[in-house]
């Protein structure tokens, strides 16, 4: 066991909760985007708190227009209980650039764009939020988990400290985005733990200062459920098997998986992990602005889930935002 791990095995793991801060609906692809899901946050930031979690606000163009939510995270970041970061969505966020006829219906990645494109949407929204919310940007997640090492680079020209876009296990190739291109980015085989990258290899490690810290997806190394999944391999199968018997578990709330939340944190703990990552979207805290919570019935169900896990987390995780996690791992790193 080298230094790093038995330093983490002395201390409690850290549970980083991150949020898609974005606009309402938008697998619906709205061509006017509203925020009202902005007012349905502060209820789980009193969640994370009453459990002393810091969740990091992963914010996007139109929420950093929001003048209630601008409002909401200047108070989290005065109050020390939160931290704001950038999600960047491509095909709205200025400078506009039409990538195809109708950006808004195909969604386009960022990673689709010329690099000077790119390096000018970063650049615009990094500034915009750090002038709304007086902090500089640290933390960060691509829009429609689309990375690459183009992408990881600039974030390293703009001081960015940590990036969140790798979903381990998961190929995204198949969604696509601009007709014609090669579709989202393929992590198949990418890191579960988090990494220094490699800024000419996001899926290795390397020297770099960017840290990736992948959302928490596990493998369910179940023969029966593996079985059962190339079995099911037609669209419709997999729909219902990843329902109930899902091949890679998700730390993400549906307001029936329960179960497989606190599995995951139980693997963690016997694995001695660093930390464990958490994802939900802003607009899935509004019943009608997402396809999972669809009532204020499911909204309830969603937060009778999250005490249960919350409640679980909070005598065996240490809370804290994406920042505190680099600058903590970071320490422990150096000392290897």
């Amino acid at each position: 066991m080298n230094t790093r791990e038995n330093h983490f095995s002395k201390s409690k793991p850290y549970f980083l909760i991150t949020v898609d801060t974005e606009g309402d609906n938008l697998w619906q692809k709205p061509k006017n985007i509203t925020t009202e899901n902005a007012k349905f946050i502060p209820r789980f930031q009193e969640l994370c708190e009453k459990y002393g979690f810091k969740p990091t606000y992963l914010t996007d163009y139109e929420m950093a227009e929001d003048a209630y939510y601008v409002e909401f995270g200047t108070d989290i970041i005065k109050r020390d209980a939160g931290e704001i970061g950038m999600h960047l969505h491509a095909w709205n966020s200025p400078p506009i650039y039409n990538l195809t006829k109708d950006d808004y219906y195909y969604m386009p990645y960022l990673i689709e764009y010329p690099p000077e494109i790119m390096d000018q949407k970063i650049m615009f929204l990094t500034n915009m939020l750090e002038e709304k919310f007086n902090k500089k940007m640290q933390s960060h997640r691509a829009g429609r988990w689309a990375f690459n090492e183009i992408y990881a680079q600039l974030l390293v020209k703009y001081g960015y400290a940590v990036d969140c876009s790798v979903t381990p296990h998961i190929n995204w190739q198949s969604a696509t985005g601009a007709p014609n291109q090669r579709g989202g980015s393929n992590y198949s085989d990418f890191e579960e733990r988090p990494y220094f990258v490699n800024l000419n290899n996001i899926k290795s490690s390397g020297a770099s200062s960017l840290l990736e810290i992948p959302v928490t997806i596990l493998h369910n190394k179940s023969s029966v459920v593996n079985q059962l999944h190339k079995i099911f391999s037609f669209k419709a199968g997999k729909r219902v098997l990843n329902k109930f018997l899902p091949q890679f578990m998700w730390l993400r709330p549906t307001g029936k998986n329960t179960n497989f939340l606190l599995k995951i944190a139980r693997t963690a703990l016997k694995e001695n992990r660093q930390c464990i990552e958490f994802i939900i979207h802003s607009s899935e805290l509004m019943p009608g602005a997402n396809p999972t919570f669809i009532s204020s019935g499911d909204i309830e169900r969603l937060y009778a889930e999250l005490e249960k896990v919350f409640d679980y987390m909070k005598d065996k995780f240490i809370g804290a935002t994406l920042t505190e996690f680099y600058h903590h791992f970071k320490e422990t790193h150096n000392e290897k």
